[in-house]
């Protein structure tokens, strides 16, 4: 149940805007971005501080309990979101649950398996490839689709993630969109890749925080995946903020649920190859 790269949030306003107007990234939206990004990052160290809390469960004492009764927990960071900033608006959503029977390393490989995003994450990416690792960083593209859309726009993304090892238990992983450049008219014959920061504003940022931690017979995990878009119109905003919130929160938790179907694949799978004690 991780959800690499924040995919359900790329899907937001492709799913909500089909028809958007042509838009350019503004210096201004992107600077606010920049600093909304680097506060994020700061609460994410945060959580890595001797004496801190690693997980956001364990801020308080009942969400534990919560997720082993509930399921999953889905939600924007606060009431504030999305956040409006100049020529712009900032998606931040939370997903949390846990998965029992596994280890982190199950869930590693699942994360990290770039190449059958396109089997896992279907139909919203179509197309995904590894581009191996740089480093620490493992490196990778997305096509980015939604083919409910009236109009129909794809995205495509070069994307790099870290995951980094804390201790025996716990893990976390960082991972960026290093550019994103909208395929205008996708699936027609004129179909063109437009420069980066231009085009309708669908997505024009995309940066997700992974955090994962093996104990109670299995593994919780944390993602938070944010997102930069074009503004809404003011007229709009009243009657479509709801909308978006409630589109954000179905395509996480379409991507959480196929991150456990792979998983449980993969165990199955595993359990077949493995012969009889």
């Amino acid at each position: 149940m991780t959800y690499k790269l924040a995919i359900s949030a790329a899907l937001i306003l492709l799913r909500f805007h089909p028809s958007a107007a042509s838009a350019t990234l503004k210096p201004e939206t992107k600077a606010a971005w920049e600093a909304y990004l680097a506060e994020a990052t700061a609460a994410m160290q945060a959580r890595l501080q001797p004496g801190a809390r690693f997980l956001w469960l364990d801020d308080e004492p009942d969400r534990m309990e919560d997720i082993h009764k509930k399921g999953p927990y889905i939600s924007p960071v606060g009431p504030h979101i999305p956040k409006k900033v100049p020529s712009g608006l900032i998606h931040d959503w939370l997903g949390v649950g846990f998965i029992p029977n596994v280890k982190i390393e199950d869930v590693l490989v699942i994360l990290r398996n770039y190449d059958r995003y396109q089997q896992i994450y279907r139909p919203g990416v179509i197309a995904s490839i590894s581009h191996g690792t740089d480093g620490a960083k493992d490196l990778f593209s997305l096509r980015l689709v939604n083919k409910s859309a009236v109009a129909k726009t794809a995205l495509d993304a070069d994307c790099e993630a870290s995951y980094i090892r804390v201790d025996e238990r716990r893990w976390y992983g960082v991972s960026n969109v290093t550019h994103i450049r909208e395929v205008d008219k996708f699936g027609t014959p004129e179909e063109r890749t437009l420069p980066e920061d231009q085009g309708t504003g669908l997505i024009w940022r995309l940066s997700s925080f992974t955090r994962l931690e093996e104990r109670d017979g299995g593994v919780y995990a944390e993602l938070e995946a944010i997102a930069l878009s074009r503004d809404i119109p003011a007229a709009f905003r009243m009657i479509v903020t709801p909308i978006v919130r409630r589109v954000s929160r179905d395509s996480l938790a379409t991507s959480l649920h196929q991150t456990k179907v792979a998983l449980d694949e993969s165990m199955a799978h595993r359990s077949q190859e493995t012969p009889a004690q």
